[in-house]
C-alpha cells in the first residue's frame, strides 16, 4: 500500500496546530540508519487509509522527496471526540532484518464446526490479532484461521494454527496463548446413571 508524505519544516505544538487547520497531519519517520524525519500528510487521504486493515498490518510504501521508502505504521494519535488524526508515527524497515508486528486474525468456518452445529456452543474469539516475527517480505496482511473442526470442550491455541512460511509467533510469558474458546450455552441433561444416583440420594434424605 502506498501513501505520499511531505517535508515538515516546523515542529512544536503551535506549528502542529496551524498545520492541522490547513488539513494536514504532522508525523515522524524514524528507524534505520537515517535521522528521524519530520513529515506531514494530507489528512483526508490519511483518514481513509487508516480505515483499511492493510494500512495497519502490512509494509507500506512511503513516497517522500522523490524516493520510496518501506515503513510500518507504529502509532496514531486521535482527537478524543473529533474525527481528527493529531499525529502519526512510522518506522523505516530494513529488508534484511527481522521485524515484529501485530497481524489481524481472520476467523472462518465456526458455523460449520461440531461445537456449533451439534452442541450449539458459542465460539468466543479471545484474540483478534497476533504478534509475529518475520522478514519484511514475509509479513502477512492477515492470518486465516479455520474453525470448522472445533469441538465442545476444546479451545484453539496459537500452536494449533498454520502460519505462513517464515512467520513465528511472539508471545512473551506465554508460548501458546489461547485464540478461541468454546462456551456451552445450556446445561446438559444428566445421564441415566447420574439421574438414578441423584434419585437415590433424595430418597435417603427423606
Amino acid at each position: 500500500m502506498k501513501f505520499v508524505a511531505f517535508e515538515r519544516a516546523k515542529q512544536g505544538t503551535g506549528a502542529s496546530r496551524r498545520l492541522r487547520i490547513t488539513g494536514r497531519t504532522p508525523g515522524i519517520v524514524y528507524g534505520g540508519t537515517a535521522e528521524p524525519t519530520l513529515i506531514e500528510l494530507d489528512h483526508n487521504a490519511l483518514w481513509h487509509a487508516l480505515k483499511k486493515e492493510a494500512f495497519h498490518a502490512s509494509v507500506l510504501q512511503m513516497e517522500f522527496a522523490g524516493k520510496t521508502t518501506e515503513v510500518l505504521l507504529r502509532d496514531v494519535q486521535y482527537h478524543p471526540f473529533k474525527q481528527l488524526v493529531l499525529h502519526i508515527d512510522f518506522q523505516r524497515i530494513d529488508a534484511n532484518t527481522k521485524m515484529k508486528k501485530k497481524v489481524p486474525l481472520h476467523y472462518s468456518g465456526e458455523e460449520n464446526s461440531p461445537a456449533v452445529k451439534v452442541d450449539q456452543c458459542l465460539i468466543n474469539h479471545i484474540a483478534t490479532e497476533l504478534e509475529v516475527s518475520c522478514m519484511p517480505k514475509d509479513l502477512p496482511e492477515f492470518i486465516a484461521v479455520d474453525l470448522s473442526n472445533l469441538t465442545k470442550g476444546h479451545s484453539l491455541h496459537a500452536k494449533d494454527i498454520t502460519l505462513p512460511a517464515g512467520v513465528t509467533v511472539v508471545a512473551p510469558g506465554n508460548s501458546n496463548p489461547v485464540l478461541v474458546a468454546v462456551v456451552a450455552t445450556k446445561a446438559e441433561a444428566p445421564t441415566p446413571q447420574e439421574a438414578a444416583a441423584a434419585a437415590g440420594t433424595d430418597k435417603k434424605k427423606k
